[in-house]
């Protein structure tokens, strides 16, 4: 089985936050699927933090690379239609590609983002939960 995993997910595993113990029950055993753009955005997210001071120089490599070693085959998706749902529900269009990924491969998806998964309750998407 096949679960999407957005990059939240991912943040939590390798920065060792709060759900890093329950992203790790629930994926166990799962192959992961992200859209193409996950390392982008978990290079944005890392650099974000660091703006807030959470985060220092060295943590932000160490973390990225971390990220790197995690097995997710990464796939495109449809941009377009992706855009149209982000316009729809008013989200990051950074979380439709998630959201369609999971319709495009019929995958349940994982996210720390409870708006996010509601939307994909709301559209027949399964969530882990």
């Amino acid at each position: 089985m096949e679960i999407v995993a957005d990059a939240s997910v991912f943040l939590a595993v390798i920065l060792n936050e709060d759900d890093r113990d329950w992203v790790i029950h629930k994926t166990t055993g799962k192959g992961i699927v992200s859209p193409e753009v996950l390392p982008y955005e978990i290079g944005n997210a890392l650099i974000a933090m660091k703006r807030k001071g959470r985060l220092h120089d060295r943590e932000i490599l160490r973390a990225f690379d971390l990220s790197q070693r995690i097995a997710v085959n990464l796939v495109s998706v449809n941009i377009h239609e992706a855009v149209k749902m982000a316009m729809r529900f008013n989200i990051y269009a950074y979380d439709a590609y998630y959201l369609q990924c999971s319709i495009e491969n019929k995958s349940p998806l994982i996210s720390l983002d409870n708006r996010m998964c509601d939307i994909a309750g709301n559209i027949g998407i399964k969530v882990v939960r």
